[in-house]
């Protein structure tokens, strides 16, 4: 008899989530150390009442909002369980038999896994030596055969941010046929100038496709609600993807009330940014060439001794994300979480 199972799943890295341990320090999995923003616990509150009732098929209020904040008509906005969920419907949406996905490497860990499940194949292009998408070999890369050139800005594990200069060159480099997929999950915590906001600048392009998510600045990782911006048949096609009440009722009227607290949350961004800017000036005490942020994370290139160093911290009861012969992703917390996370840094180092 034989299996019905598909081959090639077995060769998908699984996803691998940050630790959690009891009365850890837990800086491994990016999220913002503030609780929930203002009026986010009474919106699902309220909701819990009605949750013997399916959610709105169509997310039409939150869908209508981002519409609104984003200058778009609401037919261009697709929302899902996270930017994550959405990333492989787009994969499932454009896969065809020999097509090809080109992104780089290392960076976000689902993307290989979403490729594979779609039936795309991998096209992984290296990081330069200073942990930045490597854009002329990323184009290099494009055959007659990619369907999508996948961005991630700023770029998960890493931290630098792609600028408009390399953007705008990628744009006019692929043909209209080839998605540009920005994943801009990080995009709240850019400050660097150079360093464009996707939506506002290349949503008239009949190519380019934006990812964004309530999972991080927003403080709704807990909670799964991601969105995407594209042309109106890209956003139908992968509409039809979509798993029906993806998003669910509470999810949906904490995004809304997460919104209309815009404030705390720019307030809140800009503790993570100022307190990262201090970290990685310490953190390059140790080890000189972390490279530059603009997330809400940075990262330790220690090669063969990441998870020598991952280990070392859970030993001090902090947890960081180690990606074996790489280096190590260090969430920015609370100051005294940072503190710690230097004093094991130096400590690792000087031993």
């Amino acid at each position: 008899m034989s299996d019905p199972l598909r081959e090639d799943l077995a060769s998908i890295p699984r996803y691998v989530p940050g630790k959690a341990i009891p009365d850890a320090v837990k800086i491994s999995s990016n999220e913002v150390p503030y609780g929930p923003l203002p009026g986010v616990v009474e919106a699902i509150t309220e909701a819990a009442e009605n949750v013997h009732r399916y959610p709105d098929l169509g997310v039409v209020e939150l869908r209508g909002v981002l519409a609104e904040r984003l200058g778009l008509p609401v037919e261009r906005i697709v929302t899902g369980t996270g930017s994550v969920a959405l990333i492989g419907h787009l994969m499932q949406a454009i896969a065809r038999p020999g097509s090809e996905v080109v992104y780089s490497w290392r960076s976000f860990e689902a993307y290989p896994i979403a490729a594979t499940v779609a039936g795309l194949k991998s096209v992984q292009v290296p990081n330069t030596p200073d942990h930045r998408h490597d854009i002329d070999a990323m184009l290099a890369a494009v055959t007659p055969a990619t369907r999508a050139i996948v961005i991630c800005s700023p770029n998960n594990p890493t931290g630098p941010a792609v600028t408009a200069d390399e953007l705008d060159r990628v744009f006019a480099a692929v043909p209209e046929d080839v998605l540009v997929v920005i994943d801009e999950a990080y995009r709240e915590f850019v400050t660097d100038p150079a360093c464009p906001n996707a939506v506002e600048r290349y949503a008239s392009r009949r190519n380019a496709v934006v990812f964004r998510t309530f999972s991080k600045a927003w403080g709704l990782a807990g909670l799964r609600v991601g969105y995407m911006v594209a042309r109106p048949d890209v956003a139908d096609a992968v509409s039809r993807c979509v798993i029906p009440f993806a998003v669910n009722t509470a999810a949906q009227r904490a995004a809304l009330a997460a919104l209309r607290a815009e404030g705390e949350m720019r307030r809140r961004v800009a503790l993570v940014t100022s307190e990262r800017k201090r970290t990685v000036t310490a953190a390059r005490e140790f080890v000189p060439d972390v490279p530059d942020t603009q997330a809400n994370f940075f990262w330790l290139p220690l090669g063969e001794r990441a998870v020598e160093f991952a280990a070392h911290c859970e030993a001090r009861s902090i947890l960081v994300r180690p990606f074996a012969g790489d280096g190590v992703r260090v969430t920015i917390g609370l100051p005294e979480e940072n503190d710690a996370v230097l004093e094991a840094l130096r400590a690792f180092i000087e031993a």
